[in-house]
């Protein structure tokens, strides 16, 4: 039998006016120590967050979070920020924001594959 390893995580979430605090959550962000593994998954539902906000900049928006794909990767790519093990990156994705792009609370969880895992919270919270 596998063995089921800690992971933690976060949700991924579009606030287009932070002063309202309406928000759309359009990705989720994997961390497990024991697995090595980091990854994040997100999809942009362009009608979906333009019903919310008629103003929001889907182009820059795409950017942001291309940007936190690649710092989850790591990576000289990923500027400075992707230069720090998997657990700081983790941390630094995940730090509170006052910002469009926002992560809830980190939650905890157990998993044997933490892609397997990702996937699942991805079609749970996201689909």
């Amino acid at each position: 039998m596998q063995d089921r390893h800690l992971f933690e995580y976060a949700v991924i979430r579009v606030v287009p006016r932070v002063e309202r605090e309406e928000f759309i959550n359009v990705g989720v962000v994997l961390f497990c120590k024991k697995q090595q593994f980091l990854k994040m998954r997100y999809s942009i539902d362009k009608d979906r967050l333009l019903a919310l906000s008629k103003d929001l900049d889907i182009e820059a928006l795409e950017e942001n979070l291309l940007s936190f794909q690649r710092i989850a990767i790591g990576g000289k790519d990923a500027g400075p920020i992707g230069e720090l093990d998997a657990a700081s990156r983790f941390r630094w994705l995940t730090a509170t924001r006052s910002t469009v792009v926002q992560t809830s609370k980190v939650h905890p969880g157990f998993c044997m594959d933490g892609e397997d895992s990702l996937q699942k919270l991805y079609e749970q919270l996201v689909k």
